[in-house]
């Protein structure tokens, strides 16, 4: 395999937190995105609980505080993203109702039907989107809703080499008609699907990286694993940019039954 095509997670797991942590997103998104979403959710009151699964740096979940009541818990496998999501509440005055905590998609620390919300904007593939709908269903109330982003293809064809890279990158990549059945094969009634505009990437996701791979290669000169994560970083905007009319990120929102 060639570097330019490694996937993300051969990568040193302390350089991937150190390079994304100098960045507000970890993955594709904007607030009007989260807000936008947040439109297809009802009957959330101050004693909600919403958890945020995969929440990085927190910059969604800063959002999603400032736009709803009640308590959100951020959850992410890195020490590092907690600490900084914690100091961004502080600083926004929302550490009353939003708490981050280091943990694993795999063994959430809910109860059953404790939470009226789950969110995951960019992070559900690390789990599996079909995985992670039936596993996370039981911490839901009945009623509650889950709001996820999942890399999705546009079309049923596609050329060969962005085939390639998303089958070994996130082989469960699929078209929206799949992923909407996925969800109501899990138990949800699909109440939302919108596929989130170019400037998701370009604007808040991309571009942002173009100063933090300049100073992470300066720091990091002549390490080659390093050198090879920006050189990677650098060819999936490449192809995003070549081929972004076959594939995107999407909203799916659903409600549990």
């Amino acid at each position: 395999m060639s570097n330019e095509n490694k996937s993300i997670h051969e990568f040193d797991f302390h350089l991937i937190c150190e390079y994304f942590s100098s960045v507000e997103r970890q993955g594709p998104g904007s607030p009007e995105v989260t807000i936008k979403a947040l439109g297809f959710i009802d009957h959330l009151t101050n004693e909600s609980r919403i958890a945020d699964i995969g929440c990085g740096t927190g910059g969604q979940t800063m959002v999603l505080a400032q736009h709803v009541p009640g308590y959100i818990t951020g959850i992410d496998l890195f020490p590092t993203f907690i600490d900084l999501f914690n100091l961004n509440a502080g600083k926004l005055n929302l550490q009353d109702r939003i708490k981050g905590i280091v943990g694993s998609m795999d063994h959430l620390p809910f109860q059953h039907e404790e939470l009226d919300l789950i969110w995951s904007e960019g992070a559900i593939y690390n789990i599996g989107f079909e995985r992670g709908l039936n596993e996370w269903r039981k911490f839901l109330k009945i009623g509650g809703y889950i709001a996820v982003t999942e890399a999705s293809w546009f079309t049923e064809e596609r050329p060969a080499e962005i085939n390639e890279f998303w089958m070994d990158a996130y082989p469960e990549i699929d078209t929206i008609p799949s992923k909407v059945t996925q969800m109501q094969k899990a138990g949800y009634i699909p109440v939302a699907t919108f596929v989130l505009p170019e400037n998701c990437w370009t604007e808040h996701f991309y571009a942002p990286q173009v100063f933090a791979q300049e100073a992470f290669l300066k720091k990091y000169a002549g390490n080659n694993t390093a050198e090879e994560l920006i050189a990677n970083q650098r060819h999936e905007v490449e192809l995003y940019n070549k081929y972004k009319e076959y594939y995107g990120y999407v909203f799916y929102i659903g409600k549990k039954i």
